[in-house]
């Protein structure tokens, strides 16, 4: 009795132990979006009584228990000098997008550390059991991982791809895993694939000449430790992608790599009276057109603003459109809105297409829902993101540069009255949600997991302990290649040797003959 007695009190305690976790997220990005994805996940820890710290720059303005929030929203008034300038970066070549990129990635990373707030709780002597962080061009925030002597895990805001994925030595074939900015759907033709070999070459060589030695030294301004970052860096637990087959393309995947894309969507709730009877009302339909979190409709141009409105006052179906300002003279058929609930919009029955920029977290919120989307992508992974949902039948693009008036009315003419679109994303949407665990739950598992296990080594690559050139096998290409030339050579200079002694003796035979 009393051995039975000290085996419970023993589960009791390791139920507990992971029960009641403390757990830090670091999810420093000032764009909404991006903040949305921890908080649906920190949200979730500490409703099941997990104790989360979470540094963001969005606190909380109503305590939520067992959740508190470590601010950095100073960092917001930096990113708000990048937004005015994205609807320009649709016109950067490859090169200029991947060093804007890192740039941005390595500012963000180094006001993350300055921050008072952050400072404060390094020096705080907390602790943590695990410490979850947003992986997006900040190499150097792993090391706050090190510093509470706790494993990491990363989130990324897509899917696994070149950006993210040298962290776990995942595999990423060329040969048909586009690159983010190429533009490529998985099936590539020759000329094709030997660009997207290049992006990714590129990138590698980018990342490792200007951007990691830069992180290396945030890392080590910011950590007074022995260790680099490669060390701690290469030794991350576990990635969550953002990313799922209803919506990205399939691709390889180690163990330590889980797919949970669409856990952020939430049961729709119940609209605001004026919205729900405006949706009720509308027989023939309605649009629903938002350009997110980072893009304001209020900066387009005004010949594109009216090119738009144009192109919605031929149609029969209402519009619902996002836009952060008073917007004067619109169609009759048109309705402004300076913010709207996006997600519980799009669960409604009436809502027939979805004119967006093409961010993921819209496409999966439109894929989950059954909505069929018009494209209009401008910067980063959104060109990629739509192109992804037109090769899957459900989207029509119409490039940001090209917006017009005819071009936008041939669009929504082919989303609105072709049955394909609403067909192929239902189905779509039925992959999405045929699961074997809700996406947030495996998240939570997983989660735990790591906790239980203190890290994650058994899930470790052996390709980790790799160069990425020697992962890439860059190396052995090049022995070859120069093997091949140096045989090349040699047998050139032999068989030019034996060439040339043949001709000679047969020059020589006529000579002996006439001498006789």
């Amino acid at each position: 009795m009393k051995r039975c007695f000290v085996v419970l009190l023993l589960f009791v305690f390791l139920t507990w132990n992971v029960q009641c976790a403390r757990i830090l997220f670091v999810f420093p990005i000032p764009s909404y979006s991006h903040y949305q994805l921890g908080f649906r996940m920190a949200k979730e820890l500490a409703e099941r009584g997990h104790q989360v710290t979470s540094i963001n720059p969005y606190p909380q303005k109503t305590p939520i228990k067992n959740y508190k929030d470590v601010s950095i929203e100073e960092i917001e008034a930096f990113f708000e000098d990048l937004k005015k300038n994205l609807f320009g970066m649709n016109t950067l070549g490859p090169v200029d997008n991947i060093r804007y990129l890192f740039k941005m990635g390595t500012n963000l990373t180094e006001y993350t550390f300055k921050n008072k707030n952050v400072q404060k709780l390094l020096q705080s002597g907390e602790t943590f059991d695990v410490v979850i962080i947003e992986h997006f061009l900040n190499d150097a925030l792993v090391g706050i991982g090190h510093h509470f002597k706790a494993p990491v895990i990363i989130v990324t805001p897509g899917a696994s791809k070149e950006l993210n994925s040298y962290v776990l030595a995942n595999p990423a074939p060329s040969s048909y895993v586009p690159s983010v900015l190429s533009g490529f759907t998985k099936h590539m033709n020759f000329w094709q694939r030997t660009q997207n070999f290049l992006f990714y070459i590129l990138n590698d060589v980018v990342r490792e000449l200007t951007y990691m030695p830069v992180q290396r030294e945030i890392f080590k301004k910011y950590f007074k430790t022995d260790l680099e970052l490669d060390d701690v860096l290469y030794n991350v637990s576990l990635m969550f992608t953002n990313s799922h087959v209803s919506i990205n393309d399939a691709i390889p995947h180690l163990p330590n790599i889980i797919e949970i894309g669409g856990f952020h969507v939430n049961p729709p709730k119940k609209l605001p009276d004026d919205l729900q009877k405006y949706l009720d009302d509308s027989k023939d339909g309605v649009v629903l057109f938002s350009m997110g979190s980072n893009l304001k409709s209020k900066d387009l141009k005004p010949e594109v603003r009216d090119a738009i409105l144009k192109a919605f006052g031929k149609i029969k179906q209402q519009v619902l459109w996002k836009f952060e300002a008073d917007l004067p003279s619109t169609p009759k058929n048109v309705k402004v809105m300076k913010w709207l609930p996006q997600q519980d919009v799009l669960a409604h029955p009436n809502v027939r297409a979805f004119v967006s920029h093409g961010g993921l977290l819209s496409n999966i919120e439109a894929v989950y829902h059954g909505v069929p989307i018009v494209g209009i992508p401008v910067f980063g992974d959104q060109k990629s993101n739509v192109i992804t949902a037109a090769n899957n039948g459900y989207a029509v693009i119409v490039p940001f540069p090209e917006l017009s008036e005819e071009k936008l009315s041939w669009a929504l003419n082919e989303i609105l009255n072709n049955p394909k679109y609403r067909e192929n994303v239902k189905q779509r949407s039925r992959i999405m949600n045929d699961r074997p665990l809700k996406p947030i739950d495996a998240a939570i598992y997983w989660i735990e997991h790591v906790i239980r296990h203190e890290g994650a080594p058994h899930l470790r690559s052996a390709g980790l302990d790799l160069k990425w050139y020697q992962r890439e096998m860059i190396d052995i290409v090049i022995v070859l290649t120069l093997v091949t030339v140096v045989l090349f050579i040699i047998f050139y200079i032999i068989i030019k040797r034996i060439l040339g002694m043949c001709f000679k003796k047969e020059l020589t035979v006529p000579k002996t003959k006439k001498n006789r």
